[in-house]
């Protein structure tokens, strides 16, 4: 039985119902995304969004795909649109339920009429698949589909114009439409031979998207249709819709692909299958690329991000090859973006370093002589382009500390707000440090292995300087932990979830008394049942509920959000000075996560949360960093339990939103005194 079924009830409750969104991709860029009741609240929704040519760009195609059913000339609209304030049709209060695996499958009542739709993404290909069933019916049934087509930048709106071409030509089995020059043709057809489609173009006016408009955006548009597609359906008959950019030759073959695919998918039966599952929806492969996509819906694919949840989305399911493949379309963008000879613009001044953390996490998968063969070069290279500096403000000092400063902020914090940096975090920020002193000593220790002699006598002191620096500067004896960032004119004492990153890496600078201590104070103010608050509440800058306005989010982003990333450097931390012992308060904090998959973006996570209870979900409905950090978690509890952790089913989930209430906090460790 899946644990990820809604009733009529949840359904029926739009205000319930329009806050989970789903979503599935085609693994090349492409997705589908929107509510469980099939109205588009954002402009990013869309039944078929997907890119157009080899930029990362991609684009609403068809928007929604609206169903009629007829009988007794009598017609039943089963869509549901928002118009200036204004639900109509309202086609959700004939939905009976909603059940997510194998594929998201709606079941609609009208009268004796129940029609079941399979809504289907087709991986590796550009294709949309609907199947539509009539579990039962009394009488003669005519259904009708009428698509409502965008053809626009996913990040645009589509308003009403003389230029779109509003015909559809006809192709075996169906039509196709093409808006513009420049796109490509959408292919829509049906698997039912007899069906008729009738050309009667149209501009449909003034679709209101809420989310886009809550977030402080423009969210009206115009979609056109071309007409529509009819056709009598027989009880227990099933007719296929598909939509594509490459045309089916036959129904047969609308059918076999749709069979094929859906018996490929796997069931999303609990917590971690839909965890899994979800992390293959960020990894894309587009001719000789693959990469991985920060998150949906408005996503694209990012350095940092990329580094900081390969691991996680890859290694952690045994997927290896995905994760060199990944790697390797990093290694030649090094060479390709003037990283390398130091001409590059840093988004994020850190997330070259992170490329250290992934290799590090592969070596567990294939030999350390492999690691060092293959990217051997590039590591070098690396730590040679930091050591002469960027073009924007950064390099190494002679202190061995890495020197960030910039007009624009450089770090994952990096957030402006009225045009200004809301952290700037200018000079050393202390992430930067400890994943700088984690490359060079990883670095180091490999190629010492593999003999390569050269490299270590020139780099060999190179640890202990930056060590040195690095706890003189950032480590606040009075207070018990580090500094955010340090310059020529501050030492910032804010207490931040940056600190953790130099706890949970494999080499790290502080010695136990410091750690635990660090570790305290990450507990007992950042530490929440949705990850690690970006500020503490005691900080005045703190930010911790707030509105659904981009301004109030972007605030709130950095000072006060919880976000999950950090947790798997908290929890890898606890692990390393506890062991075993620290499995069971490991896995509680997976177990915290288990209605999250059920809240906002079903079967997935959410970019961050708001930092106090109930810790509503914001952000990006569905982000790689926060499924690979939780997949990481999950990794280190089956290496330190002394068990496997048997696959929890999902927990009865919170009815809302603010049902979501935080579990008491557990001390992961014991407070020492520090010297002094």
């Amino acid at each position: 039985m899946s644990g990820l079924k809604f009733d009529k009830r949840e359904l029926g409750n739009l205000e319930y119902s329009l806050n989970r969104e789903m979503l599935a991709t085609d693994r090349r860029g492409g997705y589908m995304s929107t509510t469980i009741v099939c109205c588009n609240t954002r402009k990013y929704h869309g039944l078929m969004v997907a890119p157009i040519d080899e930029s990362d760009r991609t684009y609403v195609l068809l928007s929604s795909l609206d169903e009629t059913i007829v009988q007794h000339d009598q017609s039943f609209n089963l869509a549901l649109h928002r118009y200036d304030g204004v639900y109509e049709p309202r086609g959700h209060k004939y939905i009976t339920d909603f059940e997510y695996t194998p594929t998201p499958t709606i079941t609609y009542r009208v009268g004796g009429v129940i029609l079941k739709k399979e809504l289907l993404w087709i991986h590796k290909r550009t294709q949309l698949m609907i199947r539509y069933t009539l579990v039962d019916a009394h009488s003669e049934t005519t259904l009708r589909l009428r698509p409502l087509l965008a053809f626009r930048d996913k990040h645009s709106l589509s308003k009403a114009n003389v230029e779109a071409d509003g015909r559809a030509y006809p192709i075996p089995y169906g039509v196709k439409c093409r808006l513009y020059n420049g796109f490509p043709w959408l292919n829509m057809q049906l698997s039912k031979e007899d069906a008729e489609f009738i050309a009667a173009p149209d501009w449909y006016y003034n679709f209101e998207y809420q989310k886009e408009l809550r977030r402080g955006y423009e969210g009206h548009e115009d979609l056109l249709t071309s007409g529509y597609f009819e056709f009598k359906i027989k009880k227990g008959e099933s007719v296929i819709f598909s939509a594509s950019t490459e045309p089916m030759e036959s129904p047969q073959a609308i059918v076999e692909a749709y069979e094929t695919s859906l018996a490929r998918r796997t069931h999303k039966i609990d917590f971690l299958s839909c965890l899994e599952h979800s992390a293959r929806q960020f990894v894309i492969r587009r001719g000789d690329r693959t990469e991985v996509v920060a998150g949906y819906p408005w996503f694209r694919p990012f350095m940092e991000d990329t580094f900081m949840a390969l691991p996680g989305l890859t290694l952690a399911q045994g997927h290896k090859e995905d994760c060199i493949d990944a790697l390797d379309t990093a290694v030649r963008d090094f060479e390709t973006s003037g990283l390398l000879e130091g001409h590059w613009l840093p988004s994020a001044v850190d997330a070259p370093l992170w490329f250290f953390f992934t290799l590090q996490q592969l070596e567990a998968h294939i030999s350390q002589k492999e690691v060092w063969t293959k990217y051997g070069h590039t590591m070098k290279a690396v730590l040679e382009a930091y050591r002469r500096g960027f073009t924007e403000g950064v390099y190494l000092h002679d202190n061995g500390l890495i020197w960030a400063s910039a007009e624009r902020p450089l770090t994952w914090m990096g957030t402006s707000v009225d045009g200004q940096p809301l952290t700037p975090r200018r000079g050393y920020p202390v992430e930067l440090q400890a994943l700088w002193y984690n490359a060079v000593s990883y670095t180091l220790a490999v190629a010492k292995k593999q003999g390569d002699k050269a490299f270590v006598a020139e780099w060999k002191d190179m640890p202990e300087r930056t060590k040195e620096s690095f706890i003189k500067k950032f480590w606040l004896d009075e207070e018990g932990y580090l500094a955010d960032y340090v310059n020529h004119d501050e030492v910032n004492k804010f207490i931040r979830c940056n600190m953790v990153v130099a706890c949970g890496l494999d080499y790290r600078m502080l010695n136990d008394e410091q750690l635990v201590n660090t570790l305290q104070t990450v507990h007992q103010h950042l530490l929440t049942p949705r990850g690690l608050r970006t500020l503490s509440p005691r900080n005045m800058l703190y930010k911790s509920n707030y509105n659904e306005d981009q301004r109030s989010q972007d605030l709130a982003s950095r000072n006060g959000s919880a976000w999950v990333w950090p947790l798997m450097f908290y929890v890898k931390a606890c692990f390393d000075l506890g062991g075993a012992s620290f499995a069971k308060e490991a896995e509680q904090l997976l177990e915290a996560f288990d209605d999250e998959i059920q809240t906002k973006c079903v079967g997935s996570i959410a970019e961050r949360f708001e930092g106090d209870p109930p810790h509503n979900p914001r952000g990006g409905i569905s982000h790689a960093t926060s499924v690979a950090g939780l997949l990481f978690i999950n990794d280190l509890v089956k290496k330190y339990a002394p068990k496997k952790p048997a696959r929890k089913a999902c927990a009865k989930r919170a009815k809302t939103e603010e049902a979501v209430a935080e579990k008491p906090k557990r001390k992961c460790v014991k407070k020492t005194t520090t010297k002094k």
